[in-house]
């Protein structure tokens, strides 16, 4: 948890940390994120995902996940937060939740559960998981779509 701080905050304001997950303030984007269980080592991607909130409420809650390792093409990308399971847009590293429906559900299911992972398979076909614990996400939501609630854009 450290270190995700450590990285997230060098981006903005860190406004809430616990659990394994820290809230962001990013100015007109703010941001709920956690680190994946499984830690990367030396030299290669380690996973991260979190929820997106922005001033202007065009992304408000969009869910987003750096990925250990590139889905091959055509690959579906999972997340599956409890049991719950919401096909994710991917493109290269990157999945990202689909619309405000899927995203409300995502943040619903993620209240109620105690862990989600993202699944795919990489470019040698072989399936790979990136499993995240959800102690704390509740709380890093709330925060982060606190912190870019009242926000005004300027024109």
């Amino acid at each position: 948890m450290k270190l995700l701080l450590l990285a997230l905050a060098a981006t903005g304001n860190v406004v809430f940390a616990g659990g394994t997950w820290a809230a962001i303030d990013r100015g007109a984007t703010c941001v709920a994120a956690g680190r994946s269980a499984k830690i990367a080592v030396k030299g290669k991607v380690q996973a991260v995902a979190g929820f997106t909130f922005t001033a202007d409420r065009k992304r408000w809650g969009e869910f987003h996940a750096h990925l250990s390792r590139v889905p091959r093409n055509g690959s579906s990308v999972i997340l599956t937060v409890g049991e719950q399971p919401f096909l994710l847009t991917a493109r290269g590293d990157w999945a990202w939740s689909t619309g405000p429906a899927q995203e409300q559900a995502i943040i619903a299911a993620a209240r109620a559960a105690t862990g989600m992972r993202v699944e795919a398979r990489d470019l040698g076909g072989t399936r790979f998981t990136d499993p995240y614990a959800l102690d704390g996400a509740p709380t890093a939501i709330d925060a982060a779509a606190a912190a870019c609630a009242g926000k005004m854009q300027p024109h």
